[in-house]
């Protein structure tokens, strides 16, 4: 397989990253995209693109995984305003 083609995937990934509304999406796409570049920069011995895309992974990771327990809080959170508010409504 020539490098090249791995280049040209990782670019079709941050650029359909940057299309997407939904944000938990977009940093899946750039995720990928970024570890594309990482092996991409690795195999043609470009370190500052492998570093830096191997950086930009581990931000997305971060910001995947506060996406992820933020909405799980929330979804606590209107759980127990749900809760409450049947309460009120059926037992005041």
């Amino acid at each position: 397989m020539s490098w090249e083609y791995l280049g040209y995937l990782a670019s079709a990934l941050l650029v359909i990253s940057l299309t997407m509304t939904d944000v938990t999406k977009l940093r899946w796409f750039n995720l990928l995209g970024c570890i594309a570049f990482t092996f991409y920069g690795a195999a043609i011995g470009s370190v500052p693109v492998a570093f830096t895309n191997g950086l930009l992974a581990l931000v997305n990771i971060y910001h995947i995984i506060k996406l992820y327990r933020q909405s799980k809080a929330d979804t606590k959170k209107g759980l127990t305003f749900k809760l409450t508010l049947f309460v009120l409504l059926n037992f005041v």
